[in-house]
């Protein structure tokens, strides 16, 4: 039996400064806090060293594997890097998954927490052997959400049917099911999930972190746009730099570009801004930290969430941290007019939601801030309000340790403590 009540499996980069490693920090420091020591495996970042011979111990061996060195991350967390080797994402998977087995070994915790099939689909069909009971984390579906990032796998319908399969595995192995919005939710359930087993827990935002910070008067001057997340066409990066060229016809602007572009979506980036002639008013950051994230909001008068109307966003669901992170922020917001954004932001309340797919929408958006001057400030105190009340990673570490609790049964160090003092009385 591991010392460590759960395992918290993830087949993405971490640490990092993607949403997904935000989140992983949330939900490990919230399980650790709460059920004591806890094993994190996941894929290491860009940052961690070379290869060192991995154990049960810190540098020590164990079934002979060499991986990555395992550290305290934090208090109560082992982390441990595991490689994931090859040419493409099934040969990736394979060696993580294949790494993950040998350091395995003898270890049965009480639960496995997994974010996908991925790192996940092993665990399911060997569950009584590996663990007590097995979390599904579904932030997304690699047979909705594969396309997107790899547009050749769009028509393969046999990766598509073992994708399935592998995703209806882990959603009938569950004992809870942890997903990030009621679509999601609904998804899941269409795909044949036990209602009683999901729990619905939004994404959250640091409010100290992205402080808040009241808009500036926007006058004459040339505004400041910030888009953040992937670079790509269905996060609606495309209709905010078309948006921009329309706004750009009448008033001074510039966009923000904050996040990882492939070199084939760089390429697409670059010949749309020379072919709308904005190539000059746009800066492309890249990926930036946190920190670096939340002083760009307060560099900036408006964030633009464009998310487009496809099956990512629609159909299968999400929630989205860059709405999260503005309406933290007090930077306005104009953001798609789709149920997952709704869900986090009121329309004319907590920001400006727009028709999806539309560049014009957000250009008119643009325009009716800057005729009234009182209409950023009051979207800006709104949306910091119903931050502080109900999307914070507080809120949602309390919803996971809740779910843990009435779900799996698992009492927590703090129900433990109370009952262990009541008997001493």
């Amino acid at each position: 039996m591991s010392s460590a009540n759960v395992i918290y499996l993830s087949y993405d980069r971490f640490p990092s400064s993607k949403g997904a490693a935000v989140h992983i920090d949330a939900f490990v420091r919230a399980l650790s806090n709460a059920f004591g020591e806890i094993e994190l495996v996941t894929v290491p970042s860009n940052t961690i060293g070379p290869p060192n011979t991995l154990g049960g111990e810190v540098g020590g061996k164990r079934n002979g594997i060499s991986s990555l060195q395992s550290n305290r991350y934090c208090e109560n967390v082992l982390h441990t890097p595991l490689p994931a080797l090859g040419g493409n994402l099934v040969e990736r998977v394979m060696s993580f998954r294949n790494n993950l087995q040998r350091w395995w070994g003898d270890r049965k915790p009480q639960v496995v927490h997994v974010r996908s099939i991925f790192e996940g689909y092993w665990i399911a069909r060997n569950k009584q052997q590996l663990c007590e009971q097995f979390v599904y984390e579904v932030n997304g579906l690699p047979s909705i959400e594969l396309k997107y990032h790899y547009p050749h796998v769009a028509d393969d319908d046999e990766l598509l049917r073992k994708l399935q399969f592998q995703e209806t595995a882990c959603l009938k192995a569950a004992d809870l099911i942890v997903t990030v919005s009621q679509v999601n939710a609904e998804c899941l359930i269409r795909r044949g999930a036990d209602p009683e087993r999901i729990q619905v827990i939004p994404n959250g935002v640091d409010p100290n972190l992205f402080s808040y910070q009241r808009p500036s008067d926007w006058g004459e001057r040339e505004i400041r746009l910030l888009y953040s997340g992937t670079l790509t066409a269905w996060q609606g990066v495309f209709q905010a730099l078309e948006a921009l060229a329309l706004y750009r016809r009448d008033f001074p602007a510039r966009l923000i570009l904050a996040g990882e572009a492939r070199n084939r979506q760089r390429k697409e980036l670059d010949r749309q801004m020379q072919k709308l002639g904005v190539t000059d008013h746009v800066e492309i950051r890249g990926a930036v930290s946190q920190t670096e994230l939340a002083a760009l909001h307060h560099q900036c008068d408006v964030v633009l969430a464009p998310l487009t109307a496809n099956d990512r966003n629609q159909v299968q669901g999400c929630c989205p941290l860059k709405v999260l992170e503005a309406m933290a922020s007090g930077t306005p917001l104009i953001a798609s007019d789709l149920p997952v954004v709704e869900a986090l932001a009121r329309s004319g309340i907590d920001a400006l939601l727009v028709r999806p797919g539309s560049p014009k929408a957000i250009k008119d958006a643009l325009l009716r801030m800057r005729a009234d001057p009182h209409l950023a400030p009051r979207l800006s105190a709104s949306g910091r309000r119903r931050i502080k009340q109900q999307f914070t990673w507080t809120h949602a570490q309390q919803a996971l340790v809740s779910a843990y609790e009435e779900k799996l049964g698992i009492s927590s160090l703090k129900n433990r403590d109370k009952v262990s003092a009541s008997r001493s009385e």
